[in-house]
């Protein structure tokens, strides 16, 4: 669940209030569009779910994590909960489309069995098995998009956060990716998509926050989802998971960054010596 209480978020450079008493909140298993103008408040909202700002006053809650409790040594621990698809992919252009998407299991010390399992079926998932073993510079921008989701759906989160993740890719893409979040969403996954394409909302009607001005001017609901309320997670992990099942515990950490990840990498690669990163 995400919940904001009476949130505001100021920047001291300039005194903008980014978001003004901002009161919402998202159960587990809705799928949320967010639009507004540009400025108006949708990127910092999603930072404040990332934790990537604090709330200037109020309070964030996301998935039992409080902005008000956490330490900022927990916000690791905080983000394995979330899988994050950006609009410039963010993908490592010397990997693979494998190797980009091993890499999120890699990084948090997952076992090469079980990353060998997963990964294939994420591929195939968003359609990109035959794929695997592309570099980027050889992949469409749609087909790098899905790259950029494989890699955040690759660790189960229990929250996928798409920030514009259609920007950049041509209509019928766009309808194909978000099809493919609104499929991911059924299993019990809660979906908040950032979009400035108004074509793409009313197609999938689902519920929809518009900002402007820092603050939320209209908030309607999903049609549908009250009355067919998505299956608790547990219950869908067949969409997921293969018979045996690789431990949540094990492959959840999910970084909201490329520089995070490569310097995850660059720690390993200097173990031996260094001792290793905290």
């Amino acid at each position: 669940m995400i919940e904001f209480k009476d949130v505001t978020k100021v920047y001291d450079s300039n005194g903008t209030h980014a978001l003004d008493n901002v009161n919402i909140k998202i159960e587990d298993g809705e799928f949320v569009f967010v639009v507004g103008s540009s400025g108006a408040g949708k990127s910092t909202f999603l930072k404040l779910i990332m934790h990537e700002e604090k709330p200037t006053s109020g309070e964030v809650i996301v998935n039992g994590y409080s902005s008000a409790t956490l330490k900022k040594k927990k916000v690791p621990y905080y983000r394995r909960t979330m899988g994050i698809v950006f609009q410039d992919f963010r993908i490592i252009p010397k990997m693979s489309v494998y190797d980009n998407v091993a890499f999120a299991m890699r990084v948090i010390g997952a076992k090469e069995k079980d990353i060998r399992k997963r990964v294939p079926y994420i591929l195939q998932l968003v359609g990109l098995s035959k794929k695997a073993r592309s570099m980027p510079n050889e992949l469409s921008g749609g087909e790098q998009q899905r790259v950029s989701l494989a890699r955040a759906l690759v660790n189960n989160p229990k929250l996928i956060i798409a920030d514009e993740p259609t920007g950049n890719v041509d209509p019928e893409m766009s309808h194909e990716i978000v099809d493919l979040l609104t499929k991911i969403n059924n299993s019990g996954t809660t979906v908040v998509m950032v979009t400035h394409e108004h074509d793409l909302v009313r197609s999938f009607q689902r519920r929809v926050i518009v900002i402007q001005k820092g603050q939320v001017v209209s908030d309607t609901p999903d049609p549908t989802f009250a009355k067919f309320k998505a299956p608790a997670r547990e219950e869908a992990t067949d969409m997921f998971y293969y018979e045996e099942d690789v431990k949540q515990k094990n492959v959840s950490e999910v970084y909201n960054s490329l520089e995070e990840i490569a310097d995850s990498t660059s720690d390993k690669e200097d173990e031996s010596n260094k001792g290793g990163e905290e």
